[in-house]
């Protein structure tokens, strides 16, 4: 039943993204009629591109942060959902294991380090190391983290819930701690500032130039992973049912980490550390289309796009004409969800153990 229900939640998630990404573009500090946004697009499109002061707000302004958003938060929904695949954690989430901020304190070494001015859109500043600078410290520190968290959890050969958190919170004081140092040591207040308001994840810095490597990193990793979902499954048969039906779990983890440790940082070297995406959004899809990951995948990576795109929205006209974090809006949703969560594994593992 649920592989036959995952056309239409398909489609009914690409239209839920093109409509929230319409309203992502029409309302701001102005305000631009729907139809008129439609027309600009689409103009734009086909080659016809309109002329004017809303055209130019729609395209230069606008789109490219509606574009990232839906990019960002589709890859930390895809990247959420693997990795509680691969932990056998249904608490797992980038965040909270500390791959986001393994990746925020590796792009702020880079930052700091190798350039020399503010951020605006931190992926772009990398200084002498060049634009693959910065994600390439994010995937380094992001894979780092993930590594540290699950030898941590892993220790006696039993991972639960409890010791999986306490190793994702430990590991996360500890590069916080470190990001901390980095910007008392930066030489420049303007970097500080910048630097500060995109480790709480935000989308203002994004720029057409800048779409093209996170783009990249979420279609590729997404269409290998969704090649890997049989592997994926067999690891939800636990341990020893994935060795017997044929598959080297050692190997596999470890390809899989890497790969969406690559992923993550790549996204939050464009976007900043937002939490919780890849936490709720893997647990909405599989109560739609249940746990295979053939179908799972795709629907949490369109899922994800809404909800960051819709996010963003929020971010930037709740409290116009100031500006909020969306990785503030997005712990403010994320945060009781992940608390009721734990909540209940936490019952399920005190009935079982």
């Amino acid at each position: 039943m649920s592989r036959r229900r995952t056309p239409a939640v398909l489609v009914l998630l690409a239209a839920l993204l093109a409509a929230s990404a319409v309203a992502g573009l029409a309302l701001g500090p102005v305000r631009i009629a729907p139809g008129q946004v439609i027309d600009i697009v689409l103009g734009g499109l086909t080659g016809e591109r309109r002329t004017g002061a809303f055209a130019s707000i729609v395209w230069d302004v606008r789109m490219p942060r509606v574009l990232l958003g839906a990019v960002v938060g589709a890859g930390l929904a895809v990247a959420g959902t693997v990795l509680q695949a691969l932990v056998r954690n249904q608490l797992a989430d980038p965040f909270l294991l500390g791959a986001s901020s393994g990746a925020s304190a590796g792009a702020v070494l880079v930052i700091v380090f190798g350039a020399g001015t503010g951020v605006a859109g931190a992926a772009g500043t990398a200084g002498f190391l060049g634009r693959l600078g910065v994600p390439s410290a994010a995937f380094a520190g992001s894979l780092g983290a993930l590594a540290a968290v699950y030898a941590m959890a892993r220790r006696g050969g039993a991972m639960t819930t409890g010791r999986l958190i306490l190793a994702g919170v430990a590991v996360q004081y500890i590069l916080s701690a470190l990001t901390s140092l980095v910007l008392v040591l930066a030489a420049h207040p303007d970097q500080v500032r910048s630097v500060l308001f995109w480790t709480l994840g935000g989308l203002g810095g994004a720029r057409w130039e800048e779409l093209a490597l996170p783009a990249v990193a979420l279609l590729a990793g997404t269409g290998l992973l969704v090649a890997l979902a049989r592997p994926l499954d067999l690891l939800l048969a636990g341990e020893e049912g994935a060795h017997t039906l044929g598959l080297d779990t050692g190997r596999f983890r470890a390809a899989a980490f890497v790969l969406t440790s690559l992923v993550i940082g790549v996204l939050v070297a464009y976007s900043g550390a937002i939490g919780f995406v890849g936490l709720m959004i893997p647990h909405a899809a599989r109560m739609v289309v249940g746990a295979g990951h053939r179908a799972l995948l795709p629907v949490a990576a369109l899922g994800g796009a809404v909800f960051l795109t819709l996010a963003d929205l929020v971010a930037r006209t709740a409290a116009a004409p100031e500006e909020i974090p969306v990785g503030v809006v997005t712990a403010l949703v994320g945060g009781p969800f992940f608390l009721w969560m734990l909540r209940r594994s936490t019952r399920t593992e005190g009935m079982t153990g």
